[in-house]
């Protein structure tokens, strides 16, 4: 008997999960079939819409010419602010400090004045250029400096996180030290740009393809600028070329543009910006700058910190208050602070409003704490990797968190260690010293640094998902959720949970979708929850309707419930057993009703901002990272030769998918803290708004050798989805080694006597500063 039962658990667990499946549009993204907005035929009577933008950052405009727009071939119509018949907010908070269209006061470069809409999109483009504005200027605060001398106005309110008597733990430290260091934003770069396409109904029906990573937020913003409820609305999402955080809030203006004109023309109408404008118009990554002090004692062991996290925020609040709120929650990484006192500043500044991007401020945080780390390990003379040992997260007593949550699942440890002995750290790094002292120019460095991201939605109120589960007759089923596809597999993901739980395979399975008419009230697909919200959802829907199958079948069959599995494509009801197909109608026949929908929230999850403290995270997800470079101490110029990587994705759904999410989410980060630079000039027009002047990392910049490997035999001691771990986020952290990698490589210069405090990002140009700062203090500091 109990042999039998093996086998039976055996057949059930012999599903799609935990195995390889493809990507479900990967082939069709390899052929090109796969379709975005921009290439679903268009619906007869298209439009086209562009917008029309400010050409000053800060002022007030005083007048607005747009008779040779109007009168441009081709043109339909021109909205500005006085054609809308709803609210002129699309902010998404209450501040209502987002206007679609601005009316008078002018708050950043590219800030949008009108639409036009035409016949084409190139009409429309050259429409809009016609336009002729006047503006009264006014000296725009660009950076976090500006925005200090100028009083430090804020876009939100602050945070502060505190925990210890840190002005006595820095007093009574054995030594201290202050340092600052500056960190650079990012900007999204999808590969497919802003776009939607808005198609009237009747009864002001309004349908909206948007490219967008938060469909019932763009509903809800669609309804409050056309002036009808949300039920009027609806939302569609098949796939984004890519979001990264990008299109959580951004989307907005740009399928509340299409609506309006829809609306107004009673004719489909599409906007999708230029590139370069849509990195004009859009918010990045959040410029830092932290300022800290830090008490440790000559074994390194870190007593106390105290930390600014300022951030450039932009023209209004959109996501700067949450993103600058994660910075602290990240600003421990791995490492446990006796006594600590975080501090975010929120900085309004006349450029873009940054916003949502991978790691959600949480990147920003981690580079903070392993500066601080760094900071000890040359002040000491000790090796970095054994400082970040010795400030781990422990046992109880050092176990809270800044925000007083408790590290129950600590595992940075082991996944340091066992990372250390796979890729010979040490071995290799005797041998780069030795290189280092025979190369006068040529120099080499390594580091290994750890991660260890927390899961959930800080706004609690997020961390719920909906998905509605439709069986047919012939044993196929279509599957509908509230998370969209951005290329991240996760709609596979969800797939490979249903095919589980009804014993099918992937092809039975119809992805349909997300709109916001099938599943309403959708959280955003963001902070690394798209799998453990939406994969519950739609496994409590498949749940629902396996019990009443299983209460149909013991009444048919007069078997008990647990004498019925669900096997790999068949039934077993007693001693007999039928395909799927053969069962769902059966149980049609007998009035059994196959659709469901399915719910999940968070359990355990709670927190008081007022009071800094609780418990915001699910769960951490870790990892760890080794990365060797090689600099020219001449040039500055470096290359990335090795890096290796043991990532903790709990029990994975899909080795495949979370190996792609790592190899990815490492080369952007790894793009953020090197190359990508972001630079405006002293009117406030960003620069760097293209390929031409903005670095994203290519082909021939990824590792040389590229090692990825994920933590084995390591479930998740949450019951999320099959214990898995999110894997969208926290891989972009990994990268943070290559910069302490380059920083090892610059260190060597001066022998690893002095901290080479190399910002981010270590831009060639940077890298070489820094070396020349290293051998002027080698030499002065030469007897």
């Amino acid at each position: 008997m109990a042999d039998a039962r093996k086998r039976l658990e055996s057949e059930v667990m012999a599903g799609p999960l935990g195995r390889t499946s493809n990507h479900d549009s990967a082939a069709k993204h390899v052929a090109g079939e796969a379709l975005y907005i921009d290439d679903i035929a268009e619906p007869a009577g298209l439009a086209h819409a562009y917008l029309g933008l400010s050409q000053v950052a800060h002022g007030r405009l005083i007048s607005l010419d747009l008779a040779a727009v109007r009168t441009a071939p081709g043109v339909l119509t021109v909205l500005t602010a006085e054609d809308i018949p709803g609210a002129n907010d699309i902010s998404s908070t209450h501040r209502h400090d987002e206007p679609v269209f601005t009316t008078q006061t002018i708050l950043h470069h590219g800030q949008p004045l009108f639409a036009v809409v035409a016949e084409t999109r190139d009409l429309a483009r050259r429409a809009a250029a016609l336009a002729k504005a006047a503006y009264e200027e006014a000296a725009p605060l660009l950076d976090v400096a500006a925005a200090r001398a100028a009083g430090g106005a804020l876009v939100t309110d602050p945070l502060k996180l505190e925990r210890g008597d840190v002005a006595d733990a820095l007093a009574t430290s054995p030594r201290r030290l202050k340092g600052s260091m500056e960190i650079g934003g990012q900007d999204h770069f999808y590969l497919e740009s802003q776009i939607a396409l808005a198609i009237p109904g009747e009864d002001e029906d309004m349908q909206v393809l948007s490219s967008t990573q938060h469909p019932s937020e763009v509903q809800h913003m669609v309804a409050q600028v056309l002036a009808v409820g949300s039920h009027a609305v609806t939302i569609e999402v098949r796939r984004m070329g890519g979001g990264f955080g990008g299109k959580e809030t951004q989307a907005n203006l740009f399928a509340c543009v299409a609506a309006l004109a829809a609306r107004k023309l009673k004719r489909p109408v599409k906007l999708r910006p230029d590139r370069d404008d849509d990195m004009v118009i859009t918010g990045k990554r959040h410029d830092f700058v932290v300022d800290y002090e830090i008490g440790f004692d000559d074994e390194g062991h870190i007593h106390a910190v105290d930390a600014v996290y300022a951030a450039r925020c932009g023209w209004n609040a959109d996501l700067s208050g949450p993103v600058t709120d994660r910075a602290l929650f990240h600003m421990d990484n791995c490492y446990f602070y006796p006594a600590v006192r975080g501090r975010s500043q929120p900085l309004w500044t006349n450029t873009v409003s940054n916003t949502a991007f991978r790691g959600f401020g949480g990147p920003q945080g981690m580079v903070g704490a392993e500066r601080f780390i760094e900071e000890v390990a040359f002040a000491t003379g000790l090796d970095p990797l054994e400082i970040r040992r010795r400030n781990l997260y422990g046992a109880a007593g050092r176990d809270i968190t800044p925000y007083h949550q408790q590290v129950e699942d600590n595992i940075a440890g082991d996944v340091i260690a066992e990372l250390e002995r796979r890729c010979d750290y040490r071995e290799r790094q005797t041998a780069i010293r030795e290189a280092n002292r025979k190369s006068p120019v040529i120099k080499r460095g390594i580091a290994l640094t750890p991660v260890k991201f927390g899961i959930s939605f800080t706004a609690t109120w997020y961390n719920q998902a909906g998905a509605l589960v439709h069986v047919y007759t012939d044993g196929t089923v279509a599957l509908n959720h509230g998370g969209t596809e951005m290329g991240q597999g996760l709609y596979v993901k969800v797939a490979q949970v249903v095919a589980q739980a009804f014993g099918i395979g992937l092809d039975q399975i119809k992805i349909t979708a997300t709109t916001t008419g099938k599943v309403p009230n959708t959280s955003a697909t963001a902070a690394s929850s798209g799998s453990d919200l939406n994969g519950m959802a739609a496994l409590d829907a498949c749940e629902t309707i396996k019990a009443r199958l299983v209460a149909f079948a013991s009444k048919r069959w007069e078997v008990s419930a647990e004498e019925i599995a669900f096997l790999p494509g068949r039934i077993r009801i007693g001693t007999q057993e039928m395909s799927f197909a053969e069962f769902v109608a059966a149980a049609y026949m007998a009035r059994v009703q196959l659709s469901a929908t399915g719910f999940y929230a968070t359990p355990k999850i709670h927190w008081d901002r007022k009071a800094g403290s609780g418990h915001p995270f699910y769960y951490f997800a870790y990892g760890a990272a080794a990365a060797e470079v090689a600099i020219d101490t001449l040039t500055g110029e470096y290359k990335v030769e090795r890096v290796d990587i043991l990532h903790d994705c709990g029990t994975s759904l899909n080795p495949a998918i979370d190996k792609g999410q790592i190899e990815g989410g490492f080369v952007q980060g790894m793009g953020w803290l090197t190359t990508e630079e972001l630079w405006w000039d002293d009117k406030g027009r960003l620069r760097t708004h293209a390929p031409s002047t903005y670095k994203i990392p290519v082909a021939s910049d990824r590792p040389r050798i590229f090692n990825v490997e994920l933590l084995e035999n390591a479930p998740n001691r949450e019951p999320t989805i099959h214990r898995s771990k999110a894997v969208g986020e926290p891989p972009l952290m990994l990268a943070i080694s290559v910069l302490h990698a380059l920083s090892d490589a610059v260190a060597s210069v001066g022998d690893h006597r002095f901290c080479p405090r190399l910002d981010a990002p270590a831009t060639p140009e940077r890298v070489l500063d820094a070396v020349d700062r290293m051998r002027e203090q080698a030499r002065g500091a030469a007897p």
